[in-house]
């Protein structure tokens, strides 16, 4: 037999061999799937996949999103990280800028890819996501990055790479701080860029109210370690109350851009019992400024020393008093730390003592009318004066009539001409002035009518008593 049928006859077994092992296999995965319980099924697979493993060169690491209910600092350190690793020429990418920010942010998108090299070793990055039905309906989407590398760049990986990662990140945050607001939906957080201006030098407070919240502030942040000491949760709570109007939402984003804090708003009408409050508080970051608006508003959340029948008793799975108290300042408090908690209400006589007492509430901020020095801040942000021959005249008002600053800041408003604006406040000023005096005059009105009614009554009584004496009557 010549060469050339040798090869061809070898060919022909070849094939034979190999569509004889093909339908082997076929057969087998068949007898498995069909005849195989389930248990011995996943047995058989877990054993081949081990096997595979062992001959295997690459390592996978799984780097999920959030790990139990904290989110993973590692995760969103990578997800920093990588952006700076981008490739344009990669296939699938995804793009995002905002309106504060002239730079566009590249990320991978989901399924993606890209490589990295760090200390000689590769690394091969992967994000993967999924979807999986919420509880309440909807779906909530799941990420993940898979690390794969060689099985000898394991110890460079945990004692080098990830390091480098989590401190590169750092840096690449800290040189592009943007301040995130969040909000809840489900049982996890969105956010968006905070770009409110708000800042504490142009709020309109009272110079001795401004200057104690700052100080306060000051104090808060640099004090960790006597935190520590005393064994309590790094943390600060403030109540802000007063008429609607008078800066409460302003205030807490001055805060937060004074200390460069997120924003975490949330809306308690959203939460559906106390398990969900935890998730959502413990999936916080540090660094952060937690603000519940209109407490009293929220959630039935009413004051325990009420009695009565009509009292409404809550259900196992409504949010409680006692499971929002137990986050500020319960076992549930030390799952973060360096947070601001904000509570608002235009009402502080509505809500339970034990929200308000040192501990919970440390500092009562009462956000109250527009007075001299409000007004001065007012008009210095909004016209950028700081004298004016009108001033005299509108401070000496305010000292009589009750105005917020959101009042006088739509009179300030109204113009670019600021003698138009001072003047239009002034007219407001005037017409709050008189409805003042109208509503004294008809109370003193009413009480002396009261009076009269009295003597009246009293003159007839008498009449009535010398009648009944004499026998003489009307």
């Amino acid at each position: 037999m010549d060469s050339q049928s040798q090869a061809i006859e070898f060919t022909k077994k070849y094939f034979t061999t190999i569509a004889s092992i093909t339908a082997s296999t076929m057969l087998a995965r068949t007898l498995i799937n069909e005849c195989l319980p389930s248990e011995l099924r996943s047995l058989v697979s877990s054993s081949k996949a081990k096997l595979f493993s062992r001959f295997s060169t690459e390592h996978t690491i799984i780097i999920q999103q959030t790990e139990g209910l904290t989110p993973n600092e590692l995760y969103d350190a990578a997800s920093t990280y990588l952006r700076t690793k981008i490739s344009l020429r990669m296939k699938r990418l995804r793009a995002s800028k905002s309106e504060d920010n002239n730079n566009i942010i590249v990320s991978l998108d989901d399924g993606e890819g890209l490589a990295d090299i760090f200390q000689g070793a590769e690394y091969k990055w992967k994000l993967v996501s999924e979807e999986k039905e919420s509880p309440r309906g909807g779906a909530i989407k799941i990420k993940w990055y898979e690390l794969s590398f060689h099985n000898k760049y394991k110890e460079i990986t945990l004692n080098a790479y990830f390091p480098h990662i989590l401190e590169r990140s750092k840096d690449i945050k800290a040189a592009d701080k943007r301040l995130k607001l969040y909000m809840n939906q489900y049982d996890s957080w969105s956010c968006i860029d905070l770009n409110h201006p708000a800042t504490l030098e142009t709020l309109a407070l009272e110079a001795e109210l401004k200057q104690t919240i700052i100080e306060d502030l000051a104090r808060f942040v640099k004090r960790k370690q006597y935190y520590k000491k005393i064994g309590k949760a790094w943390k600060r709570g403030y109540l802000l109350f007063g008429p609607p109007g008078t800066g409460k939402s302003s205030l807490v984003a001055a805060i937060a851009n004074y200390l460069r804090f997120d924003i975490y708003d949330l809306d308690l009408k959203e939460v559906t019992s106390n398990t969900r409050l935890k998730r959502l508080l413990v999936a916080m970051k540090n660094k952060s400024v937690l603000v519940i608006e209109d407490i009293d508003c929220s959630i039935d959340l009413q004051n325990r020393d009420e009695e009565g029948e009509d009292k409404k008793k809550p259900n196992k799975d409504d949010v409680t008093l006692s499971g929002l108290l137990n986050f500020i300042d319960g076992l549930w408090s030390t799952s973060g730390e360096e947070r601001i908690i904000v509570l608002t209400t235009n009402y502080k006589d509505r809500l339970d003592p034990a929200l308000l007492r040192p501990g919970r509430m440390d500092m009562h901020i009462q956000m109250g009318y527009c007075g001299p020095n409000s007004f001065k801040v007012l008009a210095s942000n909004y016209h950028d004066i700081d004298e004016h021959p009108l001033f005299e005249e509108i401070e000496e008002l305010l000292k009589e009539v009750q105005v917020t600053p959101a009042e006088v800041a739509e009179e300030l408003l109204r113009s670019d001409d600021v003698d138009i604006c001072l003047a239009c406040l002034i007219q407001l000023l005037n017409r709050k002035k008189e409805e003042v005096q109208g509503n004294e005059e008809s109370a003193e009105d009413s009480h002396d009518n009261k009076e009269k009614d009295g003597d009246d009554k009293q003159i007839d009584e008498e009449k009535q008593q010398v009648g009944a004496k004499t026998g003489v009557s009307d």
